[in-house]
């Protein structure tokens, strides 16, 4: 057996653009033939998917997978919405989302090493999709709920993923709660989880909004004036403050509170959130290309 050295590994990276333990392995499978590792890893797909992995992923879908009151959610991202569509695609996104599910992984490294139930790792699977489909793909986020409550798993259009646990009620009303969550996206649960600098700033924003007039009432006066508005604003930024999708007489609280239930809380992920998208011009690369701009 041939001895793998740091440089033999340097230099096959350098070469194929795969990872560090990739080619390690590589070259411990081909004996330290470096042209035969280099061939394995073209084969399999990891060259090719380490030199897509600069290109922006900011499609995708959150695919979901839920037993009982365990469930998951990841965020597996494509360069185009056309890929995301794709059957393969969506096999690997169901795959991975199956094999988070049943490996416990905590963090998405921990995900890319767990095994699929085609016996490769998830990381394996991604590098050949990524070979077969012709792009970037990632794994980006998880969330996850373990729970004796009522938890329930939402997926609205393969974008918008949601899960919500709440103790008391039953599946109807927690599936619905995640149905709200999904369309009206509430940033927190309770008044409670409000944040005092948020409220703080709301109500010197609402001050400044004000008249000469209303700013020269009672202080009383003036503090009953603000303390609407704030409230108000809290009950928008609130998932028990707003009004229920299924049934806007009723709050989201009232709803709740109806069923004998309390939202304990919930995780809400959406496809190419927080990614900056590039946006292709491309009449204008045309027309730079012909000497015309």
């Amino acid at each position: 057996m041939a001895e793998i050295t740091a440089s033999l590994v340097k230099e096959l990276r350098e070469r194929t653009g795969a990872g560090m333990m990739e080619c390690k392995k590589a070259l411990t499978e081909t004996n330290g033939n470096i042209d035969a590792a280099a061939e394995a890893l073209r084969k399999s797909g990891l060259a090719k998917a380490d030199k897509k992995a600069d290109r922006v992923a900011a499609e995708g879908r959150v695919a979901v997978a839920q037993d009982g009151g365990k469930a998951v959610l990841v965020e597996i991202n494509s360069e185009t919405d056309f890929v995301a569509k794709d059957e393969n695609f969506l096999a690997f996104a169901n795959a991975v989302a199956q094999a988070a599910l049943a490996s416990g992984a905590a963090d998405i490294e921990a995900l890319k090493a767990a095994k699929l139930a085609s016996g490769e790792t998830v990381e394996e699977a991604r590098a050949a999709a990524i070979s077969k489909l012709g792009e970037n793909i990632q794994i980006r986020r998880m969330a996850r709920v373990s729970s004796n409550d009522n938890v329930a798993a939402y997926v609205h259009g393969g974008k918008i993923g949601v899960l919500v646990e709440v103790k008391g009620g039953d599946a109807e009303l927690a599936r619905g709660l995640a149905m709200h969550i999904a369309a009206m996206n509430p940033p927190h649960n309770k008044a409670a989880d409000v944040p005092a600098e948020f409220v703080a700033k709301e109500k010197e924003i609402e001050l400044a909004k004000m008249s000469e007039k209303d700013k020269s009432k009672p202080a009383e006066i003036l503090e009953k004036i603000i303390s609407g508005k704030i409230a108000k604003i809290i009950n928008e930024v609130t998932l028990y403050g707003q009004p229920y999708v299924l049934n806007s007489d009723l709050s989201v609280e009232a709803t709740v509170k109806a069923a004998g239930a309390d939202v304990v809380g919930f995780q809400r992920l959406v496809v190419g959130e927080g990614i900056e998208k590039v946006v292709e011009d491309y009449a204008a690369e045309v027309m730079k290309q012909a000497g015309l701009a």
